[in-house]
């Protein structure tokens, strides 16, 4: 099937039809309403949480049923940006912040949709010069669908998270003391009012960064690597 944008059937102030999503007829990525969004992060995502700034909401659709979901937006660390890839602002880059895609959503439905996002993206800001996104080792792969997207790998760390009655936080959400950008969410503040309760994780997390603009891959200030294999690591495991 033909691939290609998708517009608004009403034009703008500017005349022209505004872009809402990219796909094929039985498979496509569109705008949705945020709190939608946040509802079907919530309910099915494993952290059962979402990034408060987030500002992409693209719903995943198949044969017209929505499927899934994926929230682009900035990095806990929102000016973190211009350590990572020299130079850029904070409106120059994304974070895949979220992604669930519902099991029954066909064949390779993460990096179908992270692909047709990107192309979205391109279209709709073409300020946005790169995207990140984490792999944990809770999903398994060590970030395959982002491999499949023609995403480079920059390496692995460990990050802590904290389980707090059934949902997973980000350590950012534990120390957030809040700023101008980035004041304390209610969320946060549980968190933080219940540390005693909270039970901490230590886990590995896999960096991947897509480049829309390819001049600016040579700012970044990581060594790209080769791709983790997580099958030669389970081969490595049971000798």
């Amino acid at each position: 099937m033909k691939k290609q944008y998708i517009y608004s059937e009403q034009s703008s102030l500017w005349g022209d039809s505004e872009c809402l999503g990219f796909g094929t007829d039985d498979f496509y990525v569109k705008e949705i309403n945020r709190n939608l969004a946040i509802d079907i992060i919530t309910k099915n995502h494993y952290s059962k949480s979402y990034v408060q700034n987030s500002y992409i909401h693209l719903g995943v659709f198949v044969n017209g049923d929505l499927k899934g979901c994926l929230q682009f937006g900035y990095a806990m660390r929102v000016n973190s940006c211009s350590t990572l890839v020299t130079g850029t602002t904070n409106k120059e880059y994304l974070e895949l912040n979220r992604m669930w895609i519902d099991d029954n959503a066909g064949k390779y439905p993460e990096s179908r949709s992270i692909g047709y996002s990107i192309k979205y993206i391109k279209r709709k800001y073409p300020r946005i010069k790169w995207i990140q996104s984490f792999a944990d080792e809770r999903c398994g792969g060590f970030g395959i669908v982002y491999q499949a997207a023609s995403f480079s790998y920059y390496g692995e760390h460990i990050s802590p998270f904290w389980e707090l009655d059934g949902k997973t936080y980000q350590n950012q959400a534990m120390t957030n003391k809040g700023n101008g950008l980035r004041p304390v969410s209610k969320e946060e503040k549980f968190l933080q009012e219940n540390k005693s309760r909270a039970k901490k994780h230590e886990l590995r997390q896999f960096r991947y960064i897509k480049f829309l603009d390819q001049r600016e891959k040579k700012k970044c200030t990581l060594k790209e690597q080769p791709y983790p294999k997580h099958y030669k690591e389970n081969v490595e495991r049971n000798k």
